[in-house]
Protein backbone atom coordinates (compact mmCIF):
# COMPACT_ATOMS: atom_id res chain seq x y z
CA UNK A 1 0.00 0.00 0.00
CA UNK A 2 0.87 3.59 -0.97
CA UNK A 3 2.49 6.21 1.72
CA UNK A 4 0.32 9.11 0.74
CA UNK A 5 1.82 11.40 3.49
CA UNK A 6 4.60 11.51 6.35
CA UNK A 7 3.73 14.01 8.60
CA UNK A 8 5.58 15.43 11.98
CA UNK A 9 4.10 16.63 14.99
CA UNK A 10 5.68 20.39 15.10
CA UNK A 11 6.78 19.14 18.94
CA UNK A 12 9.04 16.32 17.21
CA UNK A 13 12.21 18.31 15.85
CA UNK A 14 14.23 14.80 15.57
CA UNK A 15 14.19 11.44 16.02
CA UNK A 16 17.85 11.44 17.28
CA UNK A 17 18.37 9.67 20.87
CA UNK A 18 14.55 9.67 20.89
CA UNK A 19 12.84 6.56 22.11
CA UNK A 20 9.80 5.90 19.52
CA UNK A 21 7.34 3.18 19.01
CA UNK A 22 4.98 2.13 16.48
CA UNK A 23 1.57 1.79 16.25
CA UNK A 24 -0.47 0.38 13.88
CA UNK A 25 -3.97 1.30 13.00
CA UNK A 26 -6.37 1.53 10.48
CA UNK A 27 -9.14 3.88 9.04
CA UNK A 28 -12.37 3.15 6.81
CA UNK A 29 -13.99 4.96 4.16
CA UNK A 30 -17.35 4.56 3.24
CA UNK A 31 -18.80 6.81 0.55
CA UNK A 32 -22.93 7.03 -0.35
CA UNK A 33 -22.81 10.27 -3.15
CA UNK A 34 -20.84 12.68 -1.64
CA UNK A 35 -21.70 11.96 1.78
CA UNK A 36 -19.62 9.88 3.85
CA UNK A 37 -19.28 7.87 7.57
CA UNK A 38 -17.60 9.53 10.10
CA UNK A 39 -17.14 9.71 13.80
CA UNK A 40 -18.25 12.96 15.62
CA UNK A 41 -15.95 13.86 18.25
CA UNK A 42 -17.67 16.52 20.84
CA UNK A 43 -14.64 17.16 22.82
CA UNK A 44 -12.55 17.56 20.01
CA UNK A 45 -14.93 19.27 17.94
CA UNK A 46 -13.94 17.62 14.61
CA UNK A 47 -15.04 14.68 12.31
CA UNK A 48 -12.57 11.83 11.69
CA UNK A 49 -12.25 8.70 9.64
CA UNK A 50 -14.03 5.55 11.80
CA UNK A 51 -10.92 3.10 13.04
CA UNK A 52 -8.42 2.66 15.46
CA UNK A 53 -5.62 0.80 16.48
CA UNK A 54 -4.98 -3.00 15.59
CA UNK A 55 -4.40 -5.45 18.21
CA UNK A 56 -1.52 -7.35 18.64
CA UNK A 57 -0.64 -9.69 15.53
CA UNK A 58 -4.36 -8.82 14.01
CA UNK A 59 -4.72 -9.07 10.43
CA UNK A 60 -5.31 -5.36 9.02
CA UNK A 61 -8.51 -6.35 6.92
CA UNK A 62 -10.15 -7.95 10.13
CA UNK A 63 -8.84 -4.86 12.52
CA UNK A 64 -10.53 -2.54 9.49
CA UNK A 65 -13.99 -4.53 9.89
CA UNK A 66 -13.64 -4.81 13.50
CA UNK A 67 -13.55 -1.29 14.26
CA UNK A 68 -16.19 0.27 11.54
CA UNK A 69 -18.18 -2.34 13.45
CA UNK A 70 -17.65 -1.23 17.17
CA UNK A 71 -17.40 2.43 15.68
CA UNK A 72 -20.59 2.97 13.55
CA UNK A 73 -22.35 -0.12 13.83
CA UNK A 74 -21.79 -1.38 10.23
CA UNK A 75 -22.78 -4.43 9.06
CA UNK A 76 -22.31 -6.64 5.89
CA UNK A 77 -18.92 -4.75 5.15
CA UNK A 78 -17.61 -5.70 1.73
CA UNK A 79 -15.35 -4.35 -1.39
CA UNK A 80 -12.55 -3.86 1.17
CA UNK A 81 -9.75 -1.58 -1.19
CA UNK A 82 -6.36 -0.15 -0.17
CA UNK A 83 -6.65 3.32 -0.08
CA UNK A 84 -3.19 4.49 1.52
CA UNK A 85 -1.14 4.61 4.67
CA UNK A 86 -1.12 7.71 6.31
CA UNK A 87 2.27 7.69 8.82
CA UNK A 88 2.99 10.53 11.30
CA UNK A 89 5.34 11.23 14.40
CA UNK A 90 3.66 12.64 17.19
CA UNK A 91 4.50 13.59 20.92
CA UNK A 92 3.98 10.86 23.40
CA UNK A 93 3.24 11.78 26.58
CA UNK A 94 4.21 8.90 28.87
CA UNK A 95 7.66 7.99 30.64
CA UNK A 96 8.17 4.72 28.74
CA UNK A 97 8.70 6.46 25.41
CA UNK A 98 9.40 9.61 23.78
CA UNK A 99 7.36 9.38 19.93
CA UNK A 100 4.65 7.61 19.14
CA UNK A 101 5.01 6.54 15.00
CA UNK A 102 1.73 5.96 14.16
CA UNK A 103 0.91 3.92 10.29
CA UNK A 104 -2.84 4.36 9.67
CA UNK A 105 -3.93 2.03 7.02
CA UNK A 106 -6.83 3.11 5.12
CA UNK A 107 -9.35 1.35 3.09
CA UNK A 108 -12.29 2.12 1.37
CA UNK A 109 -15.50 -0.45 1.64
CA UNK A 110 -19.49 -0.62 1.19
CA UNK A 111 -21.41 -1.84 3.80
CA UNK A 112 -25.12 -2.77 4.12
CA UNK A 113 -27.94 -0.39 4.32
CA UNK A 114 -28.69 0.15 8.17
CA UNK A 115 -25.81 0.65 10.88
CA UNK A 116 -26.51 -1.78 13.46
CA UNK A 117 -25.50 -1.00 17.76
CA UNK A 118 -22.02 0.97 18.08
CA UNK A 119 -19.83 -0.62 21.28
CA UNK A 120 -17.80 2.00 21.47
CA UNK A 121 -15.51 2.19 24.22
CA UNK A 122 -16.04 4.65 27.53
CA UNK A 123 -13.34 7.11 26.97
CA UNK A 124 -14.98 7.22 23.36
CA UNK A 125 -18.35 7.98 24.93
CA UNK A 126 -16.88 10.36 27.28
CA UNK A 127 -15.49 12.48 24.63
CA UNK A 128 -18.57 12.52 23.04
CA UNK A 129 -18.29 9.97 20.19
CA UNK A 130 -21.31 9.81 17.09
CA UNK A 131 -20.93 8.18 14.11
CA UNK A 132 -22.62 10.08 11.43
CA UNK A 133 -23.13 10.40 7.83
CA UNK A 134 -22.07 13.87 6.45
CA UNK A 135 -21.59 15.57 3.26
CA UNK A 136 -17.71 15.03 2.83
CA UNK A 137 -16.94 19.11 2.14
CA UNK A 138 -18.64 20.02 4.87
CA UNK A 139 -16.81 18.40 7.11
CA UNK A 140 -13.18 19.41 5.53
CA UNK A 141 -14.45 23.11 6.35
CA UNK A 142 -16.14 21.93 9.36
CA UNK A 143 -12.59 20.48 10.59
CA UNK A 144 -10.62 23.79 8.90
CA UNK A 145 -12.58 26.04 11.16
CA UNK A 146 -11.62 23.99 14.22
CA UNK A 147 -7.75 23.76 13.49
CA UNK A 148 -7.82 27.41 12.62
CA UNK A 149 -10.49 28.67 15.99
CA UNK A 150 -10.90 26.02 18.81
CA UNK A 151 -8.50 25.32 21.34
CA UNK A 152 -9.92 22.04 21.88
CA UNK A 153 -8.53 20.53 19.05
CA UNK A 154 -6.59 17.28 19.04
CA UNK A 155 -3.65 15.59 17.26
CA UNK A 156 -5.85 13.80 15.22
CA UNK A 157 -7.44 16.37 12.92
CA UNK A 158 -4.76 17.40 10.75
CA UNK A 159 -4.09 13.70 9.56
CA UNK A 160 -8.32 13.18 9.36
CA UNK A 161 -8.44 16.84 7.18
CA UNK A 162 -6.11 15.44 4.77
CA UNK A 163 -7.07 12.14 4.34
CA UNK A 164 -11.06 13.60 3.86
CA UNK A 165 -9.26 15.95 1.20
CA UNK A 166 -7.53 13.12 -0.55
CA UNK A 167 -10.84 11.13 -0.44
CA UNK A 168 -12.81 13.86 -2.01
CA UNK A 169 -10.08 14.73 -4.76
CA UNK A 170 -10.60 11.13 -5.62
CA UNK A 171 -14.71 11.71 -5.88
CA UNK A 172 -13.92 13.67 -8.94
Amino acid sequence: MQVLRTHYHPDIITLENKSVFTRLATRSIVLKDQSILLMYTARYEDYSLPGGGLDAGEDKIKGMMRELNEETGALDINNIKPFGIYEEYRPWHKPDFDIQHMLSYCYSCNIGNTLGSSSLESYEINNGMQALWIDIHQAINHNKHTMANSEKKGMSIERETYLLQRIAENLG
